[in-house]
């Protein structure tokens, strides 16, 4: 008999985790509330304008080539990638910046303009952490049960190369003494939701994936790997139910049977659950039957932080923008501490913008530009209302892009949008708003996290950012490899794929969920 399988979510995780599923012959069936697949990596449509609503950058595309050929696909037959070069751009308030790039003999020319004595040291930081990640990898390839798997020959193999007792800004001290160029690579630990200060000293090879790998553009945006999965998973033969949003769960004790929208029941054999976490355990599990991940122990966990997010559709082109500039606030460690432990708002915030008609004329109007702005801020906090808030900070940030250039921008403004972190809890159903998730303290790392084989419940998985490994595209699309593999060992199924899915090649950790902004700040 045919085993079902529902999915809560047509994110990038659900989206993943069809295809895989479905290719080793089960009944696959996804349920999104929205009209549209993708979750926070879908398109924001305004008059001719379109934008990407969450991530605006790619990162290490071979674990989607993986997915993709596992399934007897080509990545590339499905979405156009281009390279970017340079990366982006880094503009330091306190005066210089970087022209991001691979290419490291131009790398260390960017460097040694603000900092020549750090310029020699780029080639061993990049080498340091190359071993770093090819002595942690295998530890993202697989789940983490509980204690006994922190004693795996692998994780005990990498410790000395993780240097668990140093933050990644004091790792990044061995190889850089200008505060600026350390920032050029700890500003991605935000793509946890994590301060550079506290974040482990493991994630500098968050940067390095950068370097080693480069960063990629899909034409038509990020949403278009979204809309690539759901085509090539509905060719395998999953059916997307769009617009049908999960009303409840059906139990049998702890075990989830189905689940119920307004059309009726869907019965399952297994479940998916790719929604955000906090949230979906709120709606849709009664506390009763969760021990782990109560309410109340949720309550207490570490979010990350949240985004302001202005979509600007202007009448005009910009041409001296970088495809992604990220904006670093004269004072960033007073920045971090006003989002991570005052929850107020800061005046002289750090921000991103992506420009992205530079690369990519199909985003807008011929003769216009859509601009793609970011601000990190709070999650949900009763320190800001949002209802007063929000056109006050909408000035604060329409000043703030006048420092790269873009002053007066608003005459220009044709079209508009701006999310809060109200919106992004009340709109997009985000716990507190926190758009990365759980963050990724070590308290909440491993298994540590929700797992993947979810542990409060019978019969159901677990993918996304709020699971292991954690937040980024790479790093979701590997949640989505390892809780298929789980789940079709417990359904006694078997797939191809699941024997070629485990490389000797490095698999990269936590990237870039909202784009290089995401790292501006701590959750």
């Amino acid at each position: 008999m045919v085993k079902r399988v529902n999915i809560i979510g047509a994110g990038p995780g659900g989206l993943a985790s069809a295809m895989l599923l479905a290719r080793a012959g089960a009944d696959v069936h996804v349920f999104e509330r929205q009209p549209h697949v993708g979750g926070r990596t879908s398109t924001l449509e305004m008059d001719g304008f379109r934008f990407d609503l969450g991530p605006t950058f790619f990162m290490y595309p071979r674990i989607l080539e993986e997915l993709f050929r596992s399934v007897g696909r080509e990545l590339s037959a499905e979405v156009e990638l281009k390279r970017l070069d340079p990366q982006y751009r880094l503009v330091f308030e306190g005066g210089g910046q970087i022209e991001a790039t691979a290419d490291i003999a131009r790398m260390e020319q960017e460097i040694a303009r603000i900092s020549p004595e750090d310029a020699g040291n780029f080639r061993a930081f990049l080498a340091a952490n190359r071993r770093k990640l090819e002595a942690f990898s295998p530890i993202l390839q697989r789940p983490f049960n509980g204690w006994r798997d922190l004693a795996d020959p692998s994780l005990l193999k990498s410790l000395p190369h993780l240097r668990p007792w140093a933050s990644v800004d004091s790792d990044l001290r061995r190889f850089f003494k200008d505060p600026r160029v350390r920032l050029a690579f700890s500003f991605q630990s935000k793509y946890l939701g994590m301060s550079p200060f506290k974040c482990p000293s493991l994630f500098t090879i968050l940067s390095f994936l950068e370097y080693e790998h480069g960063v990629y553009h899909p034409i038509g945006g990020c949403a278009e790997l979204s809309r690539a999965m759901a085509r090539v998973a509905t060719d395998l033969g999953v059916k997307i139910h769009l617009n049908e949003e999960v009303r409840s769960l059906n139990f049998s004790g702890k075990r989830v049977t189905g689940l119920r929208t307004d059309s009726g029941e869907h019965p399952a054999d297994s479940m998916v659950i790719n929604a955000d976490f906090a949230h979906a355990m709120g709606k849709l599990v009664p506390d009763g039957l969760r021990k782990r991940w109560t309410n109340r122990k949720l309550a207490k966990k570490k979010f990350s932080c949240s985004t302001f997010m202005m979509y600007l559709g202007l009448r005009r082109k910009v041409e001296h923008l970088a495809h992604h500039t990220i904006f670093m606030a004269g004072d960033y460690e007073k920045n971090l501490d006003e989002i991570e432990n005052r929850h107020i708002l800061s005046d002289r915030p750090s921000f991103y913008v992506q420009n992205p008609g530079v690369t990519d004329p199909t985003l807008a109007p011929d003769g216009k530009s859509g601009l793609y702005v970011l601000v990190p801020v709070t999650h949900q906090h009763p320190n800001v209302d949002w209802s007063r808030e929000r056109e006050g900070y909408r000035r604060t940030v329409l000043n703030r892009l006048g420092e790269i250039g873009l002053g007066g921008i608003e005459k220009d403004i044709e079209t508009e949008c701006v999310i809060t972190p109200a919106d992004w809890e009340g709109q997009q159903h985000i716990h507190r708003g926190a758009t990365f998730n759980l963050a990724h303290n070590f308290g909440q790392m491993l298994h540590l996290r929700p797992r993947n084989r979810f542990e409060d419940l019978h019969g159901v998985y677990l993918v996304g950012g709020g699971t292991h490994p954690g937040s980024g595209l790479p790093v979701i699309f590997e949640s989505a490899r390892i809780s298929s593999r789980l789940l079709l060992e417990d359904m006694g199924l078997s797939a191809e794929w699941i024997e070629k899915s485990t490389r000797s090649e490095p698999v990269p950790t936590m990237e870039s969920g909202m784009a290089a902004a995401e790292a501006l700040t701590v959750p």
